[in-house]
């Protein structure tokens, strides 16, 4: 491993500050997605324009769900919200009712943002784990959140939320789960193939590798398949990383020189609480840095090696990404220290 790999820079650090609030609990330290605590609109059936408007009976069905409910939806404002089944991609989670009609009585202003962050920190964590029937992973890709009333349902006196959990993106959007909570590994890895957006010097949402993007992901790897005892140190994983994301890599490409395409590779390593959890995988990715090493900066195409054309000839790969000309290529742990894993 280069010695360089150890002066990476925090260019990842967005996925956690972004849309991560941390909060002491019991002794335990909670994520919380925040960005995304929202409200769906009262206008979701009579299009824009005046009038209270009311919410669809889908919407009021998803809204009013019990724990255990899985939900999802396609309008940024969520107003075609629905129930569908968990075992499908959902975006959302029920995983407690909560009541703040004590709290805020009849008459009361509807609370700021800062103040539905304070709820949600104070409502919607301590049962998380009855839920899912062991620990939620601080480091790990769910995280919780809460369903709020419409100003109008706050107008006619409800103060039912919904908690629940989700996929938060780097960039704030949400991304689609499978499968109930309880059951779903909760490493915060991204399938083989996926690019990630840039966000300033760091990293956003999955997004079109043939767009500008920070991180390619070239493999998924398991430390329980190597580590199958206990949790490994850092040390450990990034040794054993070197090996086998170097392995992964030239698979994906074919062997393509990343060197000569200014490219880096790359991993994750994983905290002792996330491997508590369950979480074990981590992904190995590709990316370019800024010439002063200060964070990455863009590259433009997929480095996976092209299949092999109808005469059966030899894969070709698909070329050098497009860069901004960063350093030479090095192997080394992610920019951060496996606080994360994408």
């Amino acid at each position: 491993m280069s010695p360089s790999a150890d002066r990476f820079p925090t260019a990842t650090q967005t996925l956690r500050t972004r849309v991560v609030m941390g909060g002491i609990f019991a002794g335990a330290l909670i994520a919380l997605a925040l960005s995304v605590v929202f409200s769906w609109s009262d206008g979701v059936t009579g299009g824009s324009g005046g009038g209270a408007g009311k919410l669809s009976a889908a919407a009021q069905e998803a809204f009013h769900s019990p724990p255990g409910s899985c939900l999802t939806w396609d309008n940024p404002d969520a107003s075609d919200a629905r129930k569908v089944a968990c075992t499908q991609p959902h975006l959302f989670e029920v995983t407690a009712l909560v009541d703040i009609g004590p709290q805020y009585p009849e008459g009361a202003p509807v609370p700021s943002l800062d103040q539905w962050q304070q709820i949600a920190q104070q409502k919607c964590t301590s049962d998380v784990k009855p839920y899912l029937g062991h620990n939620l992973d601080p480091y790990g890709k769910l995280t919780t959140n809460l369903l709020r009333p419409t100003p109008s349902q706050w107008e006619d006196g409800d103060r039912q939320l919904r908690c629940g959990l989700q996929w938060a993106g780097a960039g704030g959007k949400l991304l689609p789960t499978t499968g109930p909570a309880k059951e779903q590994d909760q490493s915060l890895v991204f399938e083989p193939g996926t690019c990630l957006a840039l966000l300033g010097k760091g990293v956003g949402d999955p997004i079109d590798c043939t767009q500008p993007h920070s991180y390619e992901i070239v493999a998924t790897l398991d430390l329980k398949s190597k580590f199958k005892d206990a949790y490994p140190s850092q040390d450990d994983q990034k040794t054993w990383l070197d090996t086998e994301c170097n392995k992964a890599v030239a698979d994906y490409t074919g062997g393509a020189d990343l060197d000569a395409k200014k490219l880096i590779l790359t991993w994750d390593l994983r905290e002792q609480e996330s491997w508590d959890a369950g979480s074990t995988k981590v992904n190995c990715k590709v990316a370019s840095l800024l010439p002063d090493k200060s964070g990455l900066q863009a590259v433009t195409g997929s480095i996976k090696v092209a299949p092999a054309g109808p005469d059966g000839g030899q894969p070709q790969d698909g070329g050098p990404p497009s860069d901004g000309g960063g350093g030479p290529a090095t192997s080394g742990p992610a920019p951060t220290t496996a606080k994360q894993g994408g």
